[in-house]
């Protein structure tokens, strides 16, 4: 028992503390990384298309295994394999894994004390974010070679790119679009549903024109507008993983990857031992 509790105070994001309740109390005053970059949308006004706004269940389509050891912070699918981003730290890598068997073809590990956040992949590079060091790794794609740093304001969480931009979530409803040559803030933008603010937003994904956003802790992706921040869509994905097979409280769906060439939506979670193809269907 004692080994398990070790293992979780090194990989969980706590959720409630003394010092964290008072960043949470705080937060839209005090947090940097929500000030940065002109906000693009209002978040204090009723959505006028709330009725258009979908709701979508999945039909699966096909089960691969993935290394239930995998603390899953970021999740590609690139050249017909997966690229993935595991957290915790002293625990942190980088990997490129087969998707039909889950083996680690490559890995690089993240040094202490840095816990791995998301990643994304631009123009040949690997970009990948650390939860509270306010610090960046970028590799070189194809050998995992580090090349570089950067830094942004605030916590990183999830990490996706519209071909121009890189989007950042950091555990708000706010996500930043940054320059990736310097990395400065192009724009911010509020997600929003019906005017109230989408929290927690965690690992992104670009598909299609839209983010695709995990909620930490819920069982459901949001389906957002770059432009406005606007919610277009809910994914409900209640029940993927069967509950037999959930092994930790922390043991949470996140990791979302878009296969372009083959239209497939890839998903799977934290110290999951199986990442799910699925077809969306309207609800």
């Amino acid at each position: 028992m004692a080994s398990i509790v070790k293992r979780l105070i090194l990989i969980r994001k706590p959720r409630f503390s003394p010092i964290g309740i008072i960043l949470v109390m705080v937060l839209p005053l005090a947090n940097p990384g929500c000030r940065s970059g002109a906000i693009t949308n209002r978040a204090n006004k009723k959505d006028p298309e709330r009725e258009s706004v979908r709701t979508f269940e999945y039909e699966i389509v096909h089960v691969y295994p993935h290394d239930p050891d995998a603390f899953t912070q970021g999740l590609i699918f690139h050249d017909g394999r997966l690229l993935e981003s595991s957290g915790g730290v002293g625990r942190s890598s980088l990997r490129r894994v087969e998707l039909e068997t889950a083996e680690v073809l490559q890995k690089v590990d993240v040094p202490q004390p840095y816990f791995a956040e998301g990643i994304t992949l631009l123009k040949g590079k690997i970009y990948q974010l650390t939860w509270q060091h306010q610090i960046g790794f970028i590799y070189d794609a194809w050998t995992f070679e580090k090349i570089g740093t950067f830094n942004y304001q605030g916590e990183g969480w999830g990490l996706t790119n519209d071909g121009q931009s890189l989007i950042l979530s950091d555990g708000t409803n706010r996500l930043r679009f940054l320059d990736p040559d310097n990395f400065q803030v192009r724009k911010t933008i509020a997600v929003v549903d019906n005017g109230m603010p989408v929290n927690e937003l965690n690992e992104l994904e670009y598909v299609q024109g839209e983010i695709y956003a995990n909620i930490w802790h819920a069982d459901r992706i949001a389906r957002i507008e770059p432009q406005t921040g606007r919610i277009a869509g809910w994914i409900d994905l209640t029940g993927l993983l069967p509950p037999n097979e959930v092994q930790d409280e922390e043991a949470v769906l996140n990791g979302i990857a878009y296969d372009e060439t083959s239209d497939r939506l890839l998903v799977t979670g934290k110290l999951w031992p199986k990442v799910f193809e699925i077809r969306l269907t309207r609800k």
